[in-house]
């Protein structure tokens, strides 16, 4: 809408609008999902849930914005839709295979056959995938790889399985990790590959191929293959637990394989054209780390699968060395000025989002508050003298004197550890969020009298390490176990007061702070520490954007090694201990490893999320702990304070 159409009073439309009204308007249409949810953020794209749930996140389009530009948000709406109209979770889930390797190959070659549908059909589609491409793996600095260690196997399969299908050579972007590749997948399953253009409509017969091809590369046993086949054909089996899995994740569709691209050409014709009138509108540069991750049904390959019944076999977890772990203060990892330099950048990105969260927390401290007001029991036989009850003994002094006693609190004496997941996945906005949240979180409990205390972790380096370089020397002994240095931040202490530790969680935003992410070790650190307090209620929530992931321990051991640890230390502290353990994934379903869980979509509801779970533990309702004395036990929940109009009750001295 131009300045000289709008009326009076009503607020000026964004530049950028007309783009992003026609990209969401394509978007739904090829996805043949009207009310699907498109949303523009500085946070990586992702697409969540099926059908008319789903919810699609694309990049923020910039002031002035370029053809490739354009081409690069389009991409990934067009990717998004594609996966919306081409793509049947049940199927998927069902031929998923079990070994994190190849579950990782085998979703990326899908992701590649329904984004090869679409470029087939339409022109513009294939190029405007081949922008989005090429911007991912440029940002990925994967055109810098000189070793197939670092060339990820999932994408080099996955470039040429779309080579095959569309005759597209693969980005420049790429090309290194496809040519350090290529010789051994050509050699060994280059058959397999020729045959997979014969099934590009058919899901599920595609995905019988890509079995095939996974078994050709050593990544797939054949009695594995003879199973999905029985399975398949009987086709009213139960889903099993992968297929929950998958289902719950959300980012598929059960609406079918193919549909009519042809009738989806119209409105890439209309977006195109709405494009071109807004290409040269101003809005914001695109954020460097708006694209840091892949979309996030392409990156589902990083979860390693629920395997079931074999989750509790195999070597029990151990870490190469520990040598090289380190426990420290966010203040000693930099110099004080560059802290303050720190903060104040957070303090700028979120101007607008803090004055959100300050809202829900003053909902939260409004609640605290109201049960910190004194409550009462009245007519005791001992304890104060109720000076309101002394009007009883001028009327008639042969009444009783009658005495109060305030009653306990279920919040006070409590303390609260908020362990932030660092990983390089949460960089960019999540992490900015997550930074934010803590702060104000920690400010509202402390003047509630509530003590907090603020941890991270991650590792010191990529790809192991000094550990791993100890493993090298050492020979390369067979399940090393854990092979990566962790680092384990004290960004504020719970006895620590909230002024003195403010500056450190701007440590959150220093450049190469986030990498790995070993969440079992950094659980257990934190439960630990909170073992040690004295209070008496002790709460726990962990906040994280995925499951954990260490390419180095990954890679020497068995795919849910890391996983598998997660879920012991979180079932030691559920079953067994007096801590109560809340998680929020940020765009992963945690529900899946933890018993009290929320999974938001977005970073933004981050602070609403944390505010409603401390919320409702702090309810009236809430247990005070998870193993009470034996005479608490006995004990009802306390009664709603006495109404004074009512008969009072004398107690009975024993």
């Amino acid at each position: 809408m131009s300045s000289s159409n709008r009326k009076p009073g009503q607020p000026a439309s964004s530049p950028t609008e007309p783009i992003k009204r026609a990209v969401a308007g394509c978007l739904r249409a090829m996805a043949r999902t009207p009310e699907l949810e498109v949303i523009f953020a500085a946070d990586k794209p992702s697409l969540v849930g099926t059908g008319e749930t789903a919810k699609a996140r694309l990049p923020e389009p910039a002031r002035k914005l370029t053809p490739a530009e354009a081409a690069i948000v389009r991409g990934h709406a067009d990717s998004m839709a594609l996966r919306l109209a081409c793509h049947d979770a049940k199927v998927h889930s069902r031929l998923a295979p079990k070994g994190q390797e190849a579950r990782a190959v085998f979703e990326a070659v899908e992701q590649s056959r329904v984004e090869s549908i679409g470029s087939r059909r339409m022109l513009g589609v294939a190029n405007n995938l081949s922008a989005m491409l090429e911007d991912r793996y440029h940002r990925g600095a994967h055109g810098e790889v000189t070793d197939k260690a670092d060339a990820p196997l999932e994408d080099a399969v996955a470039m040429m399985v779309r080579e095959r299908l569309t005759g597209l050579a693969p980005p420049k972007a790429a090309q290194k990790i496809v040519d350090l590749w290529r010789p051994i997948i050509e050699d060994r399953a280059g058959k397999e590959l020729d045959k997979l253009s014969g099934s590009i409509e058919d899901q599920r017969a595609f995905g019988k191929a890509v079995h095939k091809l996974l078994q050709s590369l050593d990544m797939m046993e054949e009695d594995a293959l003879d199973h999905d086949d029985t399975g398949d054909e009987s086709g009213e089996d139960e889903p099993n637990d992968q297929e929950q899995e998958a289902d719950s994740d959300g980012e598929q569709d059960d609406s079918g394989q193919a549909v009519d691209m042809e009738k989806a050409d119209g409105s890439e014709e209309e977006m195109e054209d709405g494009e071109m009138d807004a290409s040269d509108a101003p809005s914001g540069e695109f954020p460097e780390d708006a694209d840091e991750g892949e979309a996030e049904e392409a990156s589902e390959s990083r979860r390693p699968p629920v395997t079931g019944v074999q989750e509790h076999r195999g070597p029990e977890y151990k870490a190469f060395t520990q040598k090289f772990d380190e426990i420290i203060n966010a203040e000693d990892l930099c110099e004080p000025e560059e802290l303050e330099r720190l903060r104040a950048y957070l303090d700028k990105q979120l101007q607008n989002m803090s004055s959100i969260v300050a809202r829900l927390a003053n909902r939260l401290q409004r609640k605290l508050m109201a049960q910190q007001n004194r409550a009462w029991e009245f007519d005791l036989e001992e304890g104060m003298l109720d000076p309101a009850r002394l009007v009883r003994i001028i009327i008639d002094p042969q009444q009783p004197l009658s005495f109060k006693r305030e009653k306990d609190m279920n919040f006070r004496d409590t303390v609260v550890t908020l362990v932030l997941d660092n990983s390089g996945s949460m960089r960019g906005r999540p992490i900015t969020v997550a930074a934010t949240c803590a702060d104000i979180l920690a400010r509202t409990l402390e003047r509630c009298g509530v003590k907090v205390e603020i941890l991270g972790f991650t590792t010191k380096a990529w790809k192991g390490g000094q550990s791993r370089e100890a493993w090298l020397q050492a020979g390369k002994p067979p399940s090393p176990g854990r092979l990566n240095d962790l680092r384990h931040i004290i960004y504020k202490s719970a006895d620590a007061p909230w002024r003195r530790a403010r500056r450190n969680l701007g440590l959150m935003m220093r450049e190469g702070l986030l990498k790995e992410n070993i969440d079992g070790e950094a659980l257990d650190w934190a439960y630990k520490r909170l073992l040690g307090r004295t209070e008496q209620r002790r709460i726990l929530m962990m906040i994280s954007d995925g499951a954990p992931v260490d390419d180095s321990t990954l890679s020497v051991n068995a795919g849910n090694y890391l996983e598998r640890h997660l879920r012991q230390v979180i079932e030691e502290i559920e079953e067994r201990s007096p801590i109560e353990l809340i998680a929020i994934g940020i765009g992963h379903d945690v529900t899946r490893y933890y018993r009290r869980a929320v999974t938001i979509v977005d970073a933004e509801e981050l602070g609403g999320a944390m505010t409603d779970k401390l919320a409702e533990l702090f309810g009236e309702n809430a247990p005070v702990d998870v193993m009470p004395s034996p005479d608490r036990r006995r004990r009802a929940p306390p009664p709603p304070a006495p109404d004074r109009t009512s008969k009072p009750v004398r107690a009975t001295i024993r």
